[in-house]
């Protein structure tokens, strides 16, 4: 009657600890369904964005085509990354293709400076601070799912968790870092007006 009594209590202790994992894995996957929804605005906003430039940039033709292509690459890093999120290969591909789109973004926005009537136009301004608002956005939901990663990393790495994870497939979560060599993709982009 111990035995059976001990036996039981360790099978709860052992389903507590994977449904602890489960719940973790499933916490971290929400946060990057965060990301997905801010980065898809993001999207969103670029080819409005472009369009209200073209008028004012007909000589900008590559950057804008530029940006455009830049935005195919990102949503396709953002496709794999949400098909596979926390996957190392899958994460390391959205933040390259992300840091190429801000890079092309800031050169785009570098260029508009030199357009005043591009500058003072309204939509111009709205689809900016629209953009402005999106990246910080996109960035507290990258600081979610990071802390969601590392709470997840922890609890499948520590014992005796790690016995558990380790026998039923629980693998690492990768973060969602941007490049070191980026500095500059580290702030949202500054639009002023």
């Amino acid at each position: 009657m111990i035995l059976l009594a001990f036996v039981a209590l360790v099978v709860a202790w052992l389903v507590a600890l994977y449904n602890g994992l489960v719940r973790s894995r499933n916490a971290y996957q929400n946060a990057f369904a965060q990301i997905d929804v801010q980065l898809q605005r993001r999207f969103d906003l670029i080819p409005n964005l472009v369009e209200t430039a073209k008028a004012y940039l007909t000589h900008e033709r590559e950057t804008l085509e530029s940006v455009i292509a830049a935005r195919g690459a990102a949503q396709a890093g953002l496709a794999a990354a949400k098909a596979s999120p926390g996957d190392p290969a899958a994460m390391a591909e959205l933040s390259r293709s992300q840091g190429a789109l801000d890079g092309m973004l800031g050169r785009l926005m570098a260029v508009v400076e030199a357009y005043p009537d591009l500058k003072a136009n309204q939509n111009m301004m709205q689809l900016s601070e629209e953009l402005t608002s999106t990246e910080n956005r996109v960035a507290f939901a990258r600081q979610a799912y990071n802390d969601s990663v590392m709470a997840y990393n922890n609890k499948r790495e520590v014992f005796p968790s790690s016995l558990v994870a380790g026998n039923f497939g629980f693998k690492p979560a990768a973060l969602l870092d941007i490049p070191a060599d980026r500095a500059q993709v580290r702030e949202a982009p500054k639009v002023q007006f």
